[in-house]
């Protein structure tokens, strides 16, 4: 009894802090309704299963013969089982129903569905009933039938082994002799579980539309034909035998329903299998594209439905190879926003340069994100500053853990199309204290992806706080304390809550600490995913959360899908397949297959209070619809949404990347051609990574114009290749694929374009070459390969950044940014070269611009944002060549911490890197004579050469 109070005790203390957190964060109904559903359900499971069972068994019992003649083995199990009898009677169906009830609870989200479904607005083509039915009804009307087979299927199991042992069955060789009462009971039970097989085989013929085959998914001429009428036939057949049975029980024979039985096998046999063969085999396999023509229509218009790609807009697009000059005139404005800094590689310039303290961090894999600066959209890559505990070394006690590093501090954001002299990021707002052009703001990160498990905070008024804000800097190493005054968790008001959360986290300290008062709060579950996940349970979450200033604060902006696997003639696909790239190998969250998505919901986290806010996004949705029947008051309308946070939502990349994945094959709308597979997609593989690699290159957000676009917006574009393999695989552009990620920046309403997918569809001829030949070209150039062998010396190492696709000058242009870092632990890379490649053409300069002037004949025709470097941290890349420390700027007005510097200082600069560039260049000169490598000497003279030429020019 101690030991079951003891457990019960510590399920009532994560019960209680469950609760304790979800009214804390205003969504306490959400528990509250999952735990009534979960709660109804399993004594529904209970009850459905322990009841009949528990019956069955004791009508067979009790109507035991009493004087059966039983053989000597019956007679010793019935010794065996008697003492246990009456524990066995009300033990296994009590043990069943607990299974039972586990099981129906755990898929408490299907009846809530069921009771509160919306209607679709459309029709499947085949029985002409509302997709609802499909995605809402039918799953739940299986699933009931299902657990109704399965009790009747157990206790005819146990009635039938009840009445062998009391002797109300008994075979003497080949001869069963049954009891009057024990054929009524079986002969009932069996024809009531064949009454549910008839239903279960009825309701079969609606899952052919969602169930997937090697041509499409639903049904096809042979399922239309021979399956569905046949499972009509077979449930008929179960129903008639089912009778059989009841009249069995009426007039004790049992020859009917065992040649119904047999019956209804070989019907199965004939109809169910047969029949369907015969038809596909000498109707369907001679003609068959003609014959499946209407069928796969109906899978192509339904998929396109299911995935929100139906309204895409096709664009055939010539796409033009010559680069010929003042070809980017037009595109002047998509040329100044090419984004050169590249998210999946800067991120240890921001360790470097940003970091200051140990016991801060950078994710690897940045964000980006734009912001207004100066009236103009700035694309920019954005991370903030979170805690890193394990930074602290020796100093990782529980004290400092939980009570003294509870924050992050600062969002960090680099301009994504400029760069510095010596090739670092230039941040628009950076430092500790934060500063920059994005305004005042709360900095503190209490929320973040990686904060620790729980921070405790909060102090009596007038306390001396204890929670370190941020590294004064300064030669004393000051610091900079502060205490949380936001209502971000659940208050320790008393010894019984700091009990339960002792409890609940493992650890005394939060019951003995003297730090831990009366007006302490405890953080916890403070990943933004795992908050809107736990508040919004029916949502699938976008992988890729990301922070932006929103309204004077921190926000992470989550993308919540609405999802099914059940709408009828669509593909089902793997989401977590679909959504992997060489940015997203391994997704947090596990999927299953889906046929059917859509952005319903935009979420927000406040990184300083935790706070969640839902919006619906897609209100008439029928899933989301449903749900704010079932969860009412927790979604706000989209018209609540300000300017400022419609300005930082975008088309979610998840989402992207399933349509992509579908348009490979999706794209093609007549069905013949895509019964043919003549013009198959697929997306290509990341040329950054090793040629066997198979990672796909991920989509990526640009500010562009596309086709049929009358001013740039910002955009999430992806590109395709021929769906080919070994000796027939092209790596030529067939398509290219851009949605408009823009929201907008009016309050509560979205943009009119958001939203919209343009497909440019690429001739024949004249071919453009795919992302895997470009990089290719690149790195077997020799001109190319030269400049890189020099950035190279020293065992430095050269890293290509992302490989972007833009169309301007009516073709398409590549861009590449190229990094270099040297050998030292602490390096970064270093933005040193941009490669640009146009048709068949390809140029190599130290920026865009040079790089673009130098493709289309000595002038582009526009400006990129590169065209003038300010000046930036010198050096390799080392501590040693860190910024400031925090604190130590007189500058308190929120300006950008980088000032665009005079000419004069330009010319410094580039002086500066050439003359360290030029020093290199007579060294290596040096080394290759010594070592006799004349190759290498005539390289370094010319580079030299180059160099020196490069300062003149910029001297006069």
């Amino acid at each position: 009894m101690v030991a079951a109070l003891v457990v019960g005790f510590f399920i009532f203390a994560g019960l209680y802090a469950d609760i304790l957190w979800y009214d804390q964060v205003g969504f306490v109904s959400v528990l509250t309704t999952e735990w009534i559903a979960r709660g109804v359900l399993f004594l529904i499971g209970f009850v459905a299963m322990a009841l009949p069972v528990w019956a069955a068994v004791q009508i067979a019992y009790r109507s035991r013969p009493v004087y059966a003649k039983l053989n000597s083995q019956l007679d010793r199990y019935q010794e065996v089982f008697e003492p246990l009898r009456r524990l066995a009677m009300y033990g296994v169906p009590i043990l069943l129903g607990i299974f039972a009830g586990v099981s129906a609870q755990a898929r408490w989200q299907m009846p809530l569905l069921w009771l509160n479904r919306t209607p679709y607005g459309d029709t499947d083509p085949i029985f002409g009933f509302d997709i609802s039915f499909f995605m809402f009804e039918l799953p739940f009307y299986r699933s009931v039938v299902g657990f109704a087979s399965a009790v009747f299927f157990i206790a005819t199991l146990l009635v039938i082994a009840t009445n062998y042992l009391y002797g109300a069955i008994r075979v003497n060789g080949r001869e069963v002799v049954i009891s009057k009462s024990a054929r009524i009971q079986i002969a009932i039970m069996a024809g009531i579980y064949l009454l549910l097989q008839a239903v279960s085989i009825w309701l079969d013929q609606y899952a052919t539309l969602t169930e997937s085959n090697d041509l499409i998914t639903g049904a096809i001429y042979t399922d239309a034909n021979a399956v569905i009428p046949g499972r009509a036939i077979l449930a008929a057949i179960a129903a008639v035998v089912a009778v059989l049975f009841f009249v069995t029980a009426i007039i004790g024979r049992w020859r009917l329903p065992l040649i119904g039985t047999a019956l209804l096998v070989i019907s199965s046999l004939l109809i169910g299998s047969l029949y369907p063969w015969v038809v596909q085999r000498f109707q369907v396999d001679p003609s068959e594209r003609t014959l499946e023509a209407p069928y796969i229509q109906n899978a192509i218009d339904s998929t396109r439905e299911a995935y929100g790609i139906a309204d895409l807009e096709e664009i055939p697009y010539t796409a033009s190879t010559d680069a010929e000059p003042g070809a980017l005139r037009e595109d002047a404005e998509t040329t100044a926003n090419i984004r050169l800094m590249d998210p999946a590689q800067i991120g240890p310039a921001f360790e470097q340069l940003e970091q200051f303290r140990q016991y801060y961090q950078f994710p690897e894999q940045l964000n980006v994100d734009r912001y207004q600066v100066d009236g103009k959209t700035q694309d920019t890559v954005v991370a903030v500053r979170d805690l890193n505990l394990a930074g602290l070394g020796g100093g990782e006690t529980w004290y400092n853990s939980h009570l003294v590093y509870t924050h992050g501090y600062g969002l960090v954001a680099a301009a994504g199309n400029q760069r510095s002299v010596d090739g670092n990021p230039v941040f628009i707002q950076s430092g500790i204290p934060s500063t920059g052009v994005l305004g005042d703001f709360e900095p503190r990160i209490y929320f973040g992806e990686t904060s620790p498990q729980y921070s405790i905070v909060g102090a009596p008024e007038g306390g001396n706080p204890i929670e370190l804000d941020y590294p004064a800097g300064g030669d004393d190493n000051e610091q900079v304390y502060n205490t949380f005054d936001g209502d971000g968790g659940p208050k320790l008001d008393n010894v019984f809550k700091k009990l339960i959360y002792a409890l609940k986290f493992q650890s005394e300290q939060i019951f003995l600490s003297d730090q831990v008062t009366n007006d302490s709060q405890i953080l916890y579950d403070r990943d933004p995913l795992q908050r809107v996940q736990k508040v919004a349970p029916y949502l699938t979450l976008d992988t890729d959360p990301y922070p932006s200033v929103v309204d004077g604060k921190i926000v992470w902006i989550i993308d919540g899908y609405t999802t099914s696997d059940a709408f009828p003639y669509s593909k089902k696909l793997s989401m977590s397949d679909a959504i992997a790239d060489s940015q997203n190998l391994s997704p947090t969250l596990a999927f299953d297959e889906v046929n059917y998505i859509r952005n319903s919901v935009k979420a927000t986290v406040d990184a300083y209070d935790g706070s969640v806010t839902l919006y619906a996004w897609d209100e008439d949705e029928p899933i989301l619809a449903s749900w704010q029947k079932i969860f009412p008051s927790t979604l706000k309308p989209m018209s609540e949404m300000s300017g400022d946070l419609m300005s930082h939502v975008r088309y979610p990349a998840d989402l992207f990347k399933m349509q992509r994945t579908v348009l490979g094959t999706y794209h093609v709308t007549e069905a013949g051609s895509f019964y043919s597979r003549d013009d198959a997609w697929t997306t290509p593989k990341d040329p950054t990574q090793p040629s066997a690699s198979n990672i796909l290159q991920p989509p990526y957000y640009l500010t562009m114009q596309m086709p049929g676009q009358d001013v740039p917006s910002y955009s999430l574009y992806s590109t395709f290749i021929p769906d080919a393999s070994g000796a027939q695989s092209r790596n030529v552009l067939k398509g290219y694929l851009a949605v408009d990620a823009d929201a907008g920046s009016e309050d509560g309403t979205r943009a009119e374009g958001y939203g919209t997918l343009r497909l440019l569809t690429l001739p024949q001829a004249p071919t453009v070459p795919g992302p895997g030949q470009v990089q290719n070209v690149f790195n077997s150039d020799p001109s190319v390969s030269a400049q890189l062998n020099i950035l190279k010396q020293g065992q430095s190492e050269v890293i290509n950044g992302n490989l972007l696709t833009v169309p301007v000058g009516g073709g398409l242009l590549y861009v590449q940014p190229v990094y270099v870092k040297s050998s030292g632990d602490t390096s970064y890379p270093l933005l040193q070269k941009v490669l640009v490649a146009f048709g068949d053409q390809l140029a190599f300069e130290d920026t865009l611009d040079a790089a673009l002037d130098a493709l289309f004949g000595g002038d582009s025709g526009a400006s990129a944002g590169d065209g003038e470097l300010p000046v930036g941290q010198e050096g390799d890349g080392s501590p040693d060549d860190a910024p400031a420390e925090p604190g130590d700027t007189d500058d308190d007005s929120g300006d950008t911490p980088v000032v665009p510097p005079t000419d004069t200082a330009t010319d410094n600069a580039e002086l500066r890197s050439l003359l360290n560039q030029a020093n290199q260049a007579l060294k290596d000169k040096q080394a290759a004579l010594q070592d006799g490598d004349f190759a290498a000497y005539g390289v370094a003279d010319a580079k030299l050469a180059e160099l020196v030429a490069q300062m003149l020019s910029i001297t006069g």
